[in-house]
């Protein structure tokens, strides 16, 4: 049983359709309405799949799509923090409006869904976090979005603090931090100098795919991964290694 978040496009959407194929029921969750239409295309292939509006900045929320997972499919094993939004701007120009709200669903979004989550995934006996993170949780990129790194890079810690917690409980809380992937979110950078700045800051030189990613994330959420916690995966082309 899996709960995802921001799963109505993107990263999310492919994680969902992953897991799913892996056999798990998902909840997929998002404050986007498309997400009806993905979880009904996952029913259509024989899934267990359901969609709940959720916006991961609301406590209550949290706690409604929680309790939805436990009363759908009697608890709940996998919990995918996914759901993000970006900035651009340079830390003079970004509001604190701005600032608070990307850090509302980028940091504190997750922070909620483990602490709502958490009597649950104990109870599963093999509870796994799976937390997103971002290459930018770790770099300083191009030296502006200063409320994202700020986020990524908080919920790159927060991961290993609560994996620590939870070493002994039976849950396991990994990051997985992509590169510059192929999504919705990119849509506007094509064809820009700024999409040809992150192929030529990738060594692969290319975009990541969604279902990368999700591949990723179906491994940490597997028992194959049972003795790893508190990892931080990069799947970024070999960004970080530079």
């Amino acid at each position: 049983m899996a709960l995802v978040t921001g799963a109505a496009s993107g990263i999310g959407k492919a994680t969902a359709r992953r897991l799913a194929e892996e056999g798990a029921a998902v909840l997929l969750t998002d404050v986007n309405e498309a997400g009806v239409a993905v979880a009904a295309e996952l029913r259509e292939s024989g899934a267990r799949a359901e969609f709940a509006r959720h916006d991961v900045t609301s406590e209550s929320d949290w706690e409604a799509a929680v309790a939805r997972a436990a009363e759908l499919f009697g608890g709940l094993d996998v919990l995918v923090n996914n759901a993000g939004m970006g900035d651009l701007l340079p830390i003079e120009d970004t509001t604190l409006a701005e600032w608070e709200r990307t850090i509302a669903i980028d940091q504190t979004g997750v922070f909620l869904g483990m602490k709502i989550a958490a009597p649950l995934l104990k109870a599963s006996g093999h509870g796994s976090v799976i937390n997103i993170s971002s290459i930018f949780g770790t770099s300083g990129g191009f030296g502006t979005s200063p409320a994202y790194h700020a986020a990524k890079g908080a919920v790159r810690t927060l991961t290993k603090n609560v994996a620590l917690h939870w070493a002994t409980e039976g849950v396991r809380v990994n990051s997985i931090h992509p590169g510059f992937v192929d999504t919705p979110i990119l849509d506007g950078a094509r064809g820009t100098p700024f999409e040809q700045a992150m192929l030529d800051l990738t060594p692969m030189g290319r975009l990541g795919r969604p279902e990368e990613i999700a591949a990723g994330v179906a491994y940490l959420a597997s028992d194959d991964s049972a003795f790893v916690t508190g990892l931080e995966l990069y799947i970024d082309g070999g960004y970080i290694a530079r």
